[in-house]
């Protein structure tokens, strides 16, 4: 698969570089961003992909969050992809209604694979994630197959968690910035997976990090939460890290939850926290 490279900047002695492809499992161009720490140009690296959350592209990250130092230190590849299917900008999906609100639609994936018309055909993150994008890195950079991790912010806080509870071994690690931890429950959720996912509400669960939780085979995953107690959609009810906190505690599944004072949903909370999400990576992808 044909790799463009649309951007390469050095940083931290790595190189943060943008690359867009033609998705498969999307039918759309797609973009995605990957540093390469200076480790790895002499062997391969662990890979850590990171999920954004609503509105976000595959820039958001890789300009605000200050992940690049740990990342150069610790070695670690970290992979960035976009949160849906952006054709309108270079003329593709043009699916009605796609661009008509924040949290539904463009910019807002879901890291589910949609079942329902008209989002069927692009709208399959989970399988772009999950399946599609770590293939195309492994087969272009120099990563360690055996060595992947993943970690997101709220709507991709979401996604990774239930990309780690859906395929225990997969991923080595998992955190989450202010995810959503009960979609089914909340109204980002209801709105998101009724119109990806439909009305029947048994289907909404295989997406729902609460409801894995409850099912998931005991795999070793160590998974840490930070969570801003100033966050205005925590107290909307679009979280709620209690019911997942609760799920992991029966289950006797390792879970941190950091409840930070003062803290928002911002990036200037991801930044604040970031380095401690890389430290947690690495202990385990560097074992």
């Amino acid at each position: 698969m044909a790799l463009k490279q649309i951007s390469s900047n050095k940083c931290f002695g790595g190189l943060q570089k943008v690359f867009e492809h033609d998705s498969v499992e999307l039918n759309c161009k797609m973009k995605f961003a990957v540093y390469l720490p200076p480790k790895a140009e002499t062997g391969k690296c662990p890979a850590l992909y990171w999920l954004s959350g609503l509105t976000c592209t595959e820039q958001n990250f890789i300009s605000k969050s200050g992940y690049h130092q740990s990342a150069s230190e610790h070695g670690l590849v970290v992979i960035a992809p976009d949160t849906s299917p952006h054709c309108f900008l270079i003329g593709g999906c043009n699916i009605k209604g796609e661009d008509e609100s924040w949290d539904f639609g463009t910019g807002a994936g879901f890291y589910v694979d949609a079942t329902e018309d008209p989002w069927k055909t692009n709208y399959r993150m989970y399988s772009y994630v999950t399946e599609e994008l770590p293939q195309l890195i492994n087969a272009n950079f120099p990563v360690d197959p055996q060595r992947m991790s993943i970690f997101g912010h709220s709507m991709g806080g979401h996604g990774a968690l239930i990309c780690a509870l859906k395929n225990p071994g997969k991923y080595k690690s998992v955190s989450a910035f202010a995810p959503i931890c009960n979609p089914v429950l909340c109204p980002w959720g209801k709105k998101a997976f009724s119109g990806y996912l439909g009305t029947d509400q048994s289907k909404w669960k295989a997406y729902d990090a609460t409801h894995l939780v409850k099912s998931y085979p005991g795999s070793q995953l160590d998974i840490l939460i930070d969570q801003g107690k100033d966050d205005q959609f925590l107290l909307d009810g679009q979280l709620l890290p209690d019911n997942f906190i609760a799920a992991c505690t029966e289950k006797k599944i390792p879970v941190v939850f950091r409840l930070q004072e003062g803290y928002d949903h911002s990036y200037y909370f991801i930044a604040t926290f970031i380095t401690d999400h890389i430290r947690h990576h690495a202990k385990y992808l560097n074992a």
